[in-house]
Parts: structure tokens; C-alpha cells; sequence
């Protein structure tokens, strides 16, 4: 393998290279912290193909991706990598595709397993697959796959590997729900974070003065000239709340408005939306921003200032996470200065004011959300997994497993997102073909 390196442009190390390969080779369990494009699939590509016994026809290394075009690169990257060792067995297990073949594949004899975890939960439940020689499996951007709502399913996967193996899990984020998948299935990981891929966890603030007559106008310059994609902003009432929110929907932003007198349902819907990047812009008031946790948050605006300096440190701890800068704005009008001048003092920081230039005609047209949200009239109650979603969206003709989006299962209705500009024909797609052998019924979210 070391004399092959060199011919496919392998001459160094990259940091999580360095820094991961090592425990790999020693049968560590490891959290690699990296993002595309750092290197990480010759990193465990490396440590499947230096422990892989040839001469054995069982399934030794599972490898779990996200989307099947993820899927694919690995799997051709393994190939590659692979190129110096005779008969070695790669076989992806993705659905949108035929299942018969690729069960006769596995019952062939396979080494090495490259799949979605819904087909291969699919393989696992019909009895085509068998997982006890497993040796290794490598959970491949398992934040993507907790985004995606894959993680019931990957703890069925789970549940059928021998107890004694290695975990390697890869992520270019870290939020909470990795942190709890990997306390249950490793065994003492070594955490390894690459610094230089990620930028520490701070949040800039920026305090702009303002008045009853322009406090809008500041908001809308605000947000054209800051170019954020993901905004929370906060108000202290509600009937402030739902004002703001609809004077920048009047204004062409993609916003929504979350207060107390929203129900659960319609809660549920607006929370789905902005979490999956459908809608930009979420204006709320405290109490409904309760439980909200978005990892790629870009600001925070507090169109009110907070009541309290604990209030406005919680409000504005919602950005800079999962190793990203985050940005929080406060807009303040005269009566509230001592009130920012107690924030500042519990900041322990210093904190000037800032001016900024109020946008006059032309004003340019807000940008549009990167995804759109299409509901499916069908849930948890109907058997529904993301799995069968993405296998619909992404089969025969169908659409890149790269424009889904975040896929949220509920018990009767389902919520997926689609980039913007594949959404009419990804409605299509879903409307004439089927889910778990049934039609649905397909809207797009407004």
C-alpha cells in the first residue's frame, strides 16, 4: 500500500492524517473532528485495507455515509487505495437501486460494505446481511447523518455488530446528539480535533443605537449588508414579535414569525423550516425560543434588548457553536442604555457602539433561502424511515443525494428539505412514485 500512495498523489500527511492514523492502526475507537475535503477517507481507508484479511469472504468493515454520491466517492476511493492488495471486495448498498443484485453480491462474499444506513438496515432485516466477523465500522459524517434523522436507524445497525470492534466516527461538527451516539456505542474514544480546518468557538458582538422611527429600517440595512443565512431574532412581546416578522416578509426576507400563541403543530412546521436553512430568518420571543439548537446558526439580533445580562448571554450563546464564529447584534434606543451598560460590565469585555449606514433606494432584494421544505403525508405511524425518503428523491432519474436537505420523521407527517432551485421536480418525483410501496400526499411548505 505504501508503494501504491505516491502513484495516486499521496506524498504527505494531512493534520487528521497525522494525527488520526496512528490510534487507527493501534484498533483505537476515535472522534475525528474534519471537514470535507481534510483527508479522512484515506484515513480509515488506510486502517480498513492495513487490518483486511483477503482470504476471508465475510463482511470485515462497514462503512456508513450519509447519501449514496458519498457513498460512491468512498467506495471508489477504497478502490483505489486498494490497487496493491489482489481480490479485494468493495460493495456499495445504497437505495434507489435494484435490492436482488446486491443481496447476491453479499451471499458472493464481500469485504467491505459502503452504504446508506437505510438500505443497509433494509439487507439487515430481510437476513442478506450479516454482520458478526465485522472488524471495524466507520460512521462517515455522522453529524450529516443526525441532520438526515438516520439515528434510529443507525441503533439498529448498531445492535447487530459484535460487541468487540472498532468505532470510528467522523464529523465536521460535534453538537449534542454525536456527543450521545458516541458515549453509547465507543469505547473510550480518542477525540482528534484539527484545528486548522475550524475556527474557535467565539461571538462578536456589535451594539447599534436606535429609534422608534428607524429601528426597521437599521434591521432590514442590517441584514442586506451583513449577508447572514441563518438569523434568530429576538423581540420581547409578541404582538412585536409577529410585527417584525411580517414587516421583513412584506420587505421580501424569508422570515417567520415564533410566539406563545403558536400551537404545537404549527410550531413543529416553523421549527422544521428554519432548522433546515427553508426559511433564513426566525423572529421569536424568549419563551418560544425555548429548546431551539441550531449548530449553523450565523447571528443573533436583539431587535429588544434583553431584561437581564443572563437573558442576553443566553440568547446570544445560540451562535458560535460547533466550532464556528457567530455574530450577535443588540439594538438599543435611549432609555435602554444602563441597561447596556450592565451587559457590558458582566461581558467583561469591551464593547464600542457601532454605526451603521441606513440603505436607500434602490434597495437590493433580499436573497433567497437555500432550501425549500416538502411535506409527506405520512410518518413514523406509516413505517416511514429517511432511508425510504432519500430512495425516492434520489432513484432512477431522480434528484443528487447532495440537494436533500434535513429529513424530520413525526408520527404522521414527514418534512424534507430540497434545494431551492430542484424543489418542483423533486414534488414530482415524490407525488408519482412511491413510499414503502404507497402513494402520499406531497405539498410544498409555504
Amino acid at each position: 500500500m505504501l508503494g501504491n500512495l505516491p502513484s495516486l498523489g499521496y506524498t504527505h500527511m494531512t493534520p487528521i492524517q497525522e494525527k488520526s492514523l496512528p490510534h487507527i492502526l493501534s484498533e483505537s475507537d476515535i472522534i475525528a473532528q474534519g471537514k470535507t475535503g481534510s483527508g479522512k477517507t484515506a484515513t480509515f481507508g488506510l486502517g480498513l485495507l492495513n487490518k483486511l484479511d483477503v482470504n476471508v469472504f465475510h463482511v470485515q468493515s462497514l462503512v456508513l455515509c450519509p447519501t449514496r454520491e458519498l457513498a460512491d466517492q468512498v467506495a471508489n476511493e477504497l478502490r483505489r487505495l486498494a490497487r496493491a492488495i489482489p481480490n479485494v471486495k468493495v460493495l456499495t448498498l445504497c437505495g434507489g437501486l435494484p435490492f436482488r443484485p446486491q443481496a447476491a453480491s453479499i451471499a458472493n462474499g464481500v469485504h467491505i460494505i459502503i452504504g446508506t444506513p437505510g438500505r443497509v438496515e433494509d439487507h439487515l432485516r430481510k437476513g442478506t446481511l450479516r454482520l458478526k466477523t465485522l472488524k471495524t465500522i466507520v460512521l462517515d459524517e455522522a453529524d450529516r447523518m443526525m441532520d438526515m434523522g438516520f439515528q434510529e436507524t443507525l441503533d439498529v445497525i448498531i445492535e447487530q455488530l459484535p460487541k468487540k470492534r472498532q468505532t470510528l466516527l467522523f464529523s465536521a461538527t460535534f453538537p449534542e446528539n454525536i456527543r450521545s451516539i458516541s458515549k453509547r456505542v465507543m469505547n473510550d474514544p480518542i477525540k482528534i480535533h484539527v484545528e486548522s480546518t475550524h475556527d474557535s468557538i467565539t461571538i462578536k458582538q456589535y451594539f447599534y443605537k436606535v429609534n422608534d422611527n428607524n429601528e426597521v429600517d437599521i434591521l432590514r440595512s442590517l441584514l442586506l449588508q451583513k449577508g447572514f443565512e441563518s438569523i434568530l431574532i429576538f423581540c420581547n412581546t409578541k404582538t412585536e414579535t409577529q410585527r417584525v416578522a411580517n414587516q421583513l416578509i412584506t420587505a421580501g426576507f424569508s422570515a417567520l414569525a415564533l410566539h406563545g400563541d403558536f400551537d404545537q403543530r404549527n410550531r413543529t412546521q416553523t421549527l422544521v423550516q428554519f432548522s433546515n436553512r427553508s426559511i433564513q430568518i426566525l423572529v421569536a420571543t424568549d419563551v418560544a425560543a425555548r429548546g431551539i439548537d441550531i449548530d449553523s446558526l450565523d447571528a443573533v439580533i436583539n431587535f429588544h434588548i434583553a431584561s437581564s445580562s443572563n437573558i442576553h448571554l443566553h440568547r446570544i450563546g445560540r451562535t458560535g457553536r460547533a466550532g464556528k464564529t457567530g455574530i450577535a447584534i443588540t439594538l438599543f434606543r435611549d432609555k435602554d442604555a444602563y441597561k447596556v451598560e450592565l451587559i457590558k460590565e458582566s461581558l467583561e469585555q469591551v464593547i464600542t457602539d457601532e454605526a451603521l449606514t441606513v440603505l436607500v433606494e434602490p434597495i437590493p432584494s433580499p436573497p433567497k433561502a437555500a432550501m425549500r421544505t416538502l411535506l409527506i403525508s405520512g410518518g413514523k405511524r406509516q413505517k416511514i424511515r429517511p432511508g425510504d425518503v432519500l430512495g425516492a428523491l434520489t432513484g432512477k432519474n431522480g434528484i443528487n443525494g447532495s440537494q436533500v436537505g434535513k429529513i424530520n420523521i413525526f408520527n404522521d407527517q414527514t418534512f424534507v428539505a430540497i434545494e431551492h432551485k430542484v424543489t418542483i421536480f423533486a414534488k414530482k418525483k415524490l407525488a408519482e412514485g412511491k413510499i414503502k410501496g404507497r402513494n402520499f400526499r406531497i405539498r410544498v411548505v409555504k
